[in-house]
């Protein structure tokens, strides 16, 4: 398996894990690229996408593991610009900068957790 994409957490807004809650998902973004948002996101160390993500591929947090299922038209992008995507636990999103995956339940937020994704 390739490494596509690998960061890791540097800090967890406090609506974060709410929005995790409530509505599976999160939002990754760079540390310190927009601090306005720092109490939404999920902040992590910047990173270099090396290959697009795409379905079939394997997120991984911690030591959980997840199935990317979709890909947003814009997800590429916006994680090479500035580390920005909304992962969708389990559930369907519908907007360009989201990636949906599939797994066994959502993640444990924690900082210093390793968020990576892989091909095949």
């Amino acid at each position: 398996m390739s490494v596509k994409y690998e960061v890791n957490v540097t800090a967890i807004g406090k609506l974060a894990r709410k929005f995790l809650e409530s509505n599976s998902s999160v939002i990754l973004l760079d540390e310190g690229a927009h601090p306005n948002l720092a109490e939404m996101v999920i902040e992590h160390t910047p990173g270099d996408l090396t290959a697009d993500i795409a379905a079939g591929d394997t997120l991984t947090i911690g030591k959980q593991k997840y199935k990317v299922v979709r890909v947003g038209e814009n997800a590429n992008d916006t994680i090479r610009e500035s580390g920005h995507c909304t992962l969708i636990f389990n559930a369907k999103g519908s907007m360009p900068g989201q990636i949906e995956v599939e797994g066994t339940a959502v993640p444990s937020l924690m900082q210093g957790a390793k968020i990576s994704f892989t091909g095949k």
